[in-house]
């Protein structure tokens, strides 16, 4: 199990359209992933899941995955989230 702290910083913060960009690429790997905001963890597969963190920008969230391909699930993630969602 491995982890990475990011700090969104899109306008939206993760709300519609990015969540979901975020959660298709969560989906493309076999690990098990979650996002942590403060003391909440969620499913980063569950749409509703990721939107109820209620994630704006600034906002600081750990990604956490656990499985064979753990380490390219939180690498992918995390330039995504860096990339500001562009596809």
């Amino acid at each position: 199990m491995i982890s990475k702290e990011v700090v969104i910083d899109n306008q939206v913060g993760l709300h519609a359209r990015p969540a979901t960009f975020f959660i298709q690429k969560a989906n493309e790997f076999k690990s098990s992933i979650w996002v942590e905001k403060e003391e909440r963890r969620v499913n980063a597969k569950s749409l509703l899941g990721v939107l109820s963190l209620g994630i704006v920008k600034g906002t600081s969230v750990k990604i956490i995955a656990d499985g064979a391909d753990e380490e390219a699930a939180i690498d992918t993630l995390s330039a995504l989230i860096d990339s500001d969602f562009s596809e």
